[in-house]
C-alpha cells in the first residue's frame, strides 16, 4: 500500500484540480481496497450490505473531495470515511430490521399475505376516481379540497365559501357516500 499511497495522493490531489481521468483511476484503485477493508471491519455482515457501505463511501469521498490536504495520506482519509459512512448505514440498516419481515420466512399459506376483497376495492385508485363521478358536484369540490389536495380545514373554508363545521360535515358525508359507491360496507 505504501508505494500506492504515494499515486493515490497524486490521483486526489489532481482530481481536486478537476481531472476526470486521475479521479476514475484513484476510484478503480480504490475500490477493491474499501471492499477488503470493509468485509474485515465489517465481517458478519451480507456482501449485498458491504456493497451499499462501499458505494456509500464512494458517493461521500466525491462530495468530501475539498476535504483531502494534499501531504496527508490518503489511505486514513478513506477509511475515516468509510467507518462513518458504515457506521450511518447500520445503525440505520439496524433501526429498519426491527420493523420488517424478510417475506422467505413467511409461508406462502401464510394469512399474513392475504387481501381481502374489501382491502382491494378501497385501495384501488381506479375504482375510487369512478365512485368519485357518482358523487354529487360539492361532494367531489369537498373531497378533492380535503382529502385529494390534502388542504387544511382553514384553506378549504376560504375557498367553498362555507364555514368549518359546514365542512366537516359535508366531508363527513362525501366520504361515507363514496364509500356506499365503492361498494364498501360501513358497518367493517
Amino acid at each position: 500500500m505504501a508505494e500506492d499511497e504515494a499515486e493515490w495522493a497524486v490521483w486526489l490531489a489532481a482530481a481536486q484540480r478537476g481531472d476526470r481521468q486521475a479521479y476514475a483511476a484513484l476510484l478503480a484503485a480504490a475500490l477493491p481496497w474499501l471492499r477488503r477493508r470493509a468485509r474485515g471491519r465489517w465481517p458478519q455482515s451480507s456482501a449485498a450490505d458491504i456493497e451499499d457501505i462501499v458505494q456509500d463511501t464512494l458517493l461521500a469521498l466525491h462530495r468530501s473531495l475539498d476535504l483531502y490536504e494534499p501531504p496527508r495520506p490518503v489511505a486514513p482519509f478513506l477509511f475515516g470515511i468509510l467507518k462513518l459512512r458504515g457506521a450511518d448505514f447500520r445503525r440505520q440498516h439496524r433501526r429498519h430490521a426491527v420493523r420488517q419481515t424478510n417475506l422467505d420466512d413467511v409461508p406462502v399459506t401464510s394469512l399474513a399475505l392475504t387481501t381481502y376483497p374489501e382491502q382491494e376495492a378501497a385501495l384501488d385508485h381506479a375504482t375510487m376516481r369512478t365512485a368519485m363521478q357518482l358523487l354529487s358536484p360539492r361532494d367531489q369540490e369537498i373531497l378533492d379540497m380535503l382529502k385529494l389536495k390534502e388542504l387544511s380545514l382553514h384553506e378549504g373554508a376560504a375557498q367553498s365559501g362555507l364555514s368549518i363545521t359546514a365542512l366537516k360535515v359535508g366531508t363527513f358525508r362525501a366520504i361515507k357516500r363514496l364509500r356506499r359507491a365503492m361498494g364498501v360496507d360501513d358497518a367493517q
